[in-house]
């Protein structure tokens, strides 16, 4: 993990790692796309709005996901002050925000056919929506401040105190009897989905991950940048200051 706090050697390898996961993403979400659309059959129940799932549950998915990496990055960056770290949080928080606006999006649209209405303020849903606020609150933080290493810490600091928010969103549907449905596909008992559902369900979840995983090095790099920026600036300045400033009085004779 050390090895990585080096900002350079993470720059070769996020150099290294990006093309690949741009391939894997576009290729899983071709595919995924495909299957979700024309090969897979219409629920029995659900009919067509089922094809909403192929979006919905990878974006939940995602939602979830990309907070833990950013609890767990929090953590390293406050414990070991691990530079990579927290940029890291920084750069996962708006993609994050972004899964998990997608996720309450879809999930209206496909709570509206099946439930009759848009919302309802149940367990999963509010949970979820919790979460949303979460991300934004981070993001509004981090910038709140005029020294962005304090930002940082204090992002870091409600992330992990947000990361409570995460198994009970995993489990509300287990602890509370809510309208959404319970797991189907990560279940003790293995996933109920049909094999020609439950196949494109996982390469839109694939296809998710990688696409997640080329933007978070892509912006990571991007703050690596602007905080050799803002220190180059600062040199700067203070090499300016120090040379504007006047000298002492040499004594005559």
């Amino acid at each position: 993990m050390h090895r990585f706090a080096n900002p350079a050697r993470f720059l070769r390898l996020s150099a290294a790692l990006r093309p690949w996961a741009f391939g894997v993403a576009l290729l899983t979400l071709a595919a995924g796309l495909w299957l979700a659309l024309f090969d897979s059959p219409p629920d029995y129940q659900q009919g067509e709005t089922v094809r909403i799932m192929y979006i919905h549950v990878p974006s939940a998915w995602m939602a979830m996901m990309v907070y833990a990496t950013m609890a767990v990055a929090s953590a390293v960056g406050l414990v070991w002050k691990h530079p990579v770290a927290e940029l890291y949080t920084k750069a996962a928080a708006p993609l994050g925000a972004g899964f998990t606006a997608l996720c309450l999006l879809t999930g209206s649209l496909w709570g509206q056919p099946m439930w009759g209405t848009w919302w309802v303020w149940d367990a999963r849903l509010t949970s979820v929506l919790i979460l949303f606020f979460v991300y934004l609150g981070y993001i509004v933080l981090v910038s709140a401040f005029d020294d962005p290493q304090r930002g940082l810490k204090a992002g870091a600091v409600l992330t992990l105190v947000g990361a409570v928010n995460l198994p009970v969103i995993k489990f509300s549907v287990d602890w509370w009897n809510t309208l959404h449905q319970p797991a189907s596909v990560m279940k003790l008992g293995g996933s109920t989905l049909d094999a020609s559902m439950l196949w494109p369900l996982l390469l839109m979840a694939v296809a998710f991950t990688a696409l997640f995983a080329w933007l978070v090095l892509l912006r990571t790099e991007t703050e690596i940048a602007e905080r050799r920026i803002r220190a180059l600036r600062l040199a700067a300045a203070t090499a300016a200051r120090r040379t504007d400033a006047p000298g002492l009085e040499q004594p005559i004779g």
